[in-house]
């Protein structure tokens, strides 16, 4: 089973992608911070994680550049309520970046998309 790994500061998002996700067939873990999201990659490595970027402590973009001095081969999705991270040159190291909505139409589709083009599916 693909695992997935949420990260997120707020738990009721948490929850709803932990739901959502899981009825796509997904096993899923989350970290409330990114700290913790780098504990579980390094104990546990999740076939994909979805990011936050606006975390307390250390925030999505220091996660997501830990990671990839790391672990080049995990794919990683930003998903931020702010869309003006598009525009900041360290995002574009993930494989995708994706708004946040109620609607989670886009990020399944994303998520199916950078793992079937990184050949975990």
């Amino acid at each position: 089973m693909t695992k997935l790994l949420v990260v997120d500061d707020e738990k009721n998002v948490r929850k709803l992608y932990e739901t959502e996700l899981q009825r796509e067939g997904y096993d899923v873990a989350s970290a409330e911070s990114a700290e913790e999201a780098l504990e579980q990659i390094a104990e546990d490595p999740p076939d994909l994680v979805v990011l936050d970027i606006r975390l307390d402590g250390m925030d999505g973009i220091d996660c997501l550049r830990t990671i990839m001095a790391k672990r080049r081969d995990l794919p990683v999705i930003l998903n931020s309520a702010y869309s003006t991270y598009k525009q900041d040159f360290a995002s574009w190291m993930a494989d995708a970046y994706v708004v946040k909505s109620a609607d989670l139409t886009e990020l399944k589709d994303k998520i199916k998309e950078v793992l079937s083009a990184r050949g975990k599916v």
